[in-house]
């Protein structure tokens, strides 16, 4: 029995492993896909990326998005403690168990969300090209708990008045536009640069300033 208590152990382990890096799969793209450059998105949609229309239709229901990828997190995360304390109750008794669930939190708190986040903050698009196709394949397979889990919370949402449906284009301001052209320095001449400028004050423009 000895020799099986081991092999399960062994098994125990590396099923923690697979579960925690399947928590920073998740973490990686819930931030990706949350940061992803939605104008450059549909500029390559529009180009017939296959990548970039099906990212628009995940992102179209941020809140089942969201709902399979927080239930598969969290099932990862408390699949993880479960393990996590069993090994810890294997090798060490209660104290053991104990010390495997402080343990766990300062593993999961680095490699399953700090790491994986900061990550996916700094290579949204393409951490988001990667977890695109799983994400969906997730999706349909979790479809009714995430529409139990988008209904209830929407449900909750609409007592304090807050309607949720599919997200829509934000319309710009010229000062946003603005801010776009500016950052587009290096990118393109400093000439093209001040022509953009231009058509955004061209209502400021009177006869007189353009007369010849």
């Amino acid at each position: 029995s000895y020799l099986v208590s081991q092999y399960q152990i062994i098994l125990f382990t590396l099923i923690l492993i697979v579960l925690i890096m399947l928590g920073a799969f998740f973490s990686c793209a819930e931030t990706a896909l949350m940061a992803i450059n939605r104008y450059r998105l549909r500029h390559q949609a529009r180009l017939k990326k296959g990548y970039a229309i099906r990212l628009l239709q995940l992102l179209k229901r941020p809140d089942r998005l969201l709902g399979a990828i927080l239930i598969g997190n969290t099932f990862a995360n408390m699949l993880a403690s479960s393990f996590a304390t069993l090994i810890g109750a294997y090798y060490w008794g209660e104290t053991g168990a104990l010390l495997a669930a402080i343990t766990l939190t300062f593993i999961v708190l680095i490699f399953a969300e700090i790491a994986p986040k900061t990550f996916a903050a700094i290579y949204p698009d393409q951490v988001a090209r990667w977890v695109v196709i799983p994400i969906q394949v997730i999706m349909r397979v979790l479809y009714p708990a995430v529409w139990l889990a988008s209904t209830t919370t929407n449900g909750l949402l609409r007592l304090l008045r807050v309607r949720v449906t599919s997200s829509v284009a934000e319309s710009l301001s010229r000062e946003e536009l603005r801010s776009i052209v500016h950052e587009t320095a290096g990118k393109i001449s400093r000439q093209y640069q001040n022509m953009l400028l231009g058509i955004l004050d061209l209502n400021k423009l009177t006869v007189d300033d353009v007369m010849i």
